[in-house]
């Protein structure tokens, strides 16, 4: 806000003024960030050469019969998601500065080892010291990382980045197929949220380079995008057998709404939000048509526009972002299309029946885990399977957004006991760290559930593959339990790995955001310390292979995916930093933790 004191514009604030001012009255393009880099202005950002680019030269074949424009009604007020007026001790906040050095140590390191063994590679090898391709070949590392590094005040590095990314060429890959929502993730969503961050119009350029590629995705005879793309026949032209898939991951299709509305949005251009918003609109139309009205099946068919047929519906891995951008949405776009919220109401209370389950714990502490459900019986019939997933502690945080810009309180307390189920599960395990996936037995119902550690032993037998756990002594079951290395709670740890995951911190920050309980600054650090203890490499971390083993130092597998730079060591760094920076009324989140801007009054 522009201060209204007299004489606010001294000369040694002059230049600043002079700024801001600019910027209030609309040329946001302007920056002193590098003085001597010339940034190209809102009017003339579009490269020259631009219209002859090869994905955008490339002829439509099936082109839509007409585009929706972007809404013009203008952005609503929402709730504030932040919490306000709260009080930092000096002591304090000198704990959280030191927790916050640490964080930008780790991620120091990595990116000097990364630049050093990897530079323009999708990944480090962080055992190893090597590299490799996961994605497309086109330096997912490297594109994931430009947002953290601005954030991170790395200015020099975040130049050096910009201007390495800008090399890449989306018309060259070694991979024969392209994965188009983890492509629309990491890399549409790391130019765009690294220009949100910087304003550095060359990284809008490369959006949009990106985004004209994956437009030729849905160029499909209904226009449903194919989610695991032939990119080589895409580029030969040989695109009449494009179709779109009869199996799709619902979060692969569901999932592309917010990097393609942002990237309109900068651009003017609607075709991109029309692309996407077609499929928004096929799944609000049938989301209460499911087996387990409010949710969609894991697997849509894009092909015959299906999204309603199947049994199986979880939050976690393969849907998980399908709910996650439709709050999301709603910021994004200023609640202009009251279709998100509603989707996300709808989602979110059979979520709240269906999914989530209190568990039997030995001190019956009041805390939530979001399990899979499965319809029989044509939806007559509904089974929770009590799995827990590292991926889906992102749910808290979630609800978190919705149940604050939406007015929904059931939403935050519901949120605040799903965080507090992965904090519960990162301390329970040996070594601080959740595991992958884990089972627990759940309680008759969320309001109470007294221990019961004989029916919980014989949970651990029954899942260890026991047939007649009854007729087993109670020194049988104490064996199985120690053999199987689960602690007291869990009844079973199908995948123990920790892959460097970020959705349980990103929650934690989300509801300390909303919140300001300093608890969970502890809790933070608990994490971000067990994590670096067990995953720290000579060069930079490594994702292992076993967290449920005591007294055993986990084996690495020398694995260090570009979200442990994009996300997971962003939102420990975002924790322990101001609430000023990057606030969550100001920007969304993508589900690859890229921070746009919202639309606001």
């Amino acid at each position: 806000m522009i201060s209204r004191r007299r004489n606010a514009c001294t000369w040694a604030a002059l230049l600043a003024c002079v700024t801001l001012s600019l910027y209030l009255l609309g040329f946001d393009h302007l920056s002193l960030a590098w003085p001597g880099r010339q940034i190209p202005t809102k009017a003339n950002w579009r490269d020259p050469e631009a219209d002859s680019y090869f994905w955008k030269a490339l002829p439509t074949l099936y082109p839509p019969a007409s585009i929706r424009p972007l809404p013009t009604s203008g952005p609503v007020s929402f709730p504030p998601i932040q919490a306000t007026g709260l009080k930092e001790s000096a002591e304090a906040r000198s704990l959280r500065e030191k927790h916050r050095r640490a964080v930008k140590s780790i991620f120091t390191r990595c990116w000097a080892s990364y630049r050093e063994h990897a530079w323009l590679a999708d990944e480090l090898t962080p055992n190893s010291g090597a590299s490799r391709n996961t994605f497309g070949g086109w330096a997912a590392t490297l594109v994931d990382s430009l947002d953290t590094l601005w954030i991170m005040e790395m200015r020099e590095e975040f130049e050096e980045a910009v201007a390495a990314a800008i090399t890449i060429d989306f018309t060259k890959t070694d991979s024969n197929e392209v994965n188009v929502f983890e492509t629309t993730i990491r890399y549409l969503g790391g130019f765009l949220g690294a220009f949100d961050v910087s304003q550095d119009y060359r990284l809008l350029r490369k959006a949009v380079e990106i985004g004209e590629m994956l437009y030729k995705a849905f160029d499909t005879p209904n226009r449903m995008p194919i989610t695991r793309w032939d990119i080589h026949a895409a580029m030969r032209n040989d695109r009449s057998k494009q179709i779109a898939g009869s199996g799709t991951l619902i979060a692969e299709i569901g999932s592309l709404s917010m990097e393609f509305t942002r990237l309109s949005i900068l651009t003017g251009d609607p075709k991109w939000f029309d692309a996407v918003q077609a499929i928004t609109d096929l799944m609000a139309a049938q989301q209460m048509s499911t087996e387990l009205p409010g949710l969609w099946p894991l697997v849509a068919d894009a092909q015959k526009q299906i999204f309603n047929g199947g049994t199986a519906f979880t939050l976690g891995a393969m849907a998980d972002s399908v709910y996650e951008y439709l709050p999301k949405m709603s910021a994004l776009l200023g609640g202009q299309l009251d279709v998100y919220q509603t989707m996300y109401e709808r989602a979110a209370a059979t979520a709240m029946k269906h999914n989530l389950f209190r568990p039997m714990l030995p001190d019956n502490d009041d805390i939530l885990i979001a399990g899979q459900a499965h319809t029989k019986n044509g939806g007559r019939d509904i089974e929770l399977e009590a799995q827990g997933q590292h991926l889906v502690c992102f749910f808290g945080g979630l609800m978190v957004v919705g149940g604050k810009m939406f007015n929904r309180q059931q939403d935050v307390d519901a949120a605040t006991k799903l965080v507090e189920g992965c904090i519960w599960a990162y301390k329970s395990m040996p070594h601080g760290i959740m595991p992958e996936t884990f089972n627990a037995h759940p309680c008759p119902s969320q309001h109470s559930c007294a221990w019961d550690e004989s029916l919980w032993k014989r949970e651990v037998a029954r899942k260890a593959g026991e047939k007649d756990v009854e007729s087993l002594t109670e020194a049988q079951l104490n064996q199985i339990v120690k053999d199987k290395h689960v602690p007291k709670g869990f009844t079973a740890i199908p995948d123990a790995r920790y892959i460097l995951r970020p959705e349980a911190i990103e929650s934690v920050f989300v509801l300390y955001r909303a919140t300001g309980r300093e608890d969970l600054l502890e809790s933070a650090w608990d994490m971000f310390s067990a994590i670096e203890r067990v995953t720290s490499t000579e060069f930079a971390s490594s994702a292992v292979w076993d967290v449920s083993k005591p007294g055993e130092v986990p084996q690495q597998s020398d694995s260090m995916e570009s979200f442990w730079l994009g996300e997971t060591l962003k939102y420990f760094y975002l924790i322990f930093s101001d609430p000023s920076l990057i606030s969550l009324d100001e920007f969304v989140f993508n589900t690859e933790a890229h921070p746009l801007r919202r639309l606001v009054p």
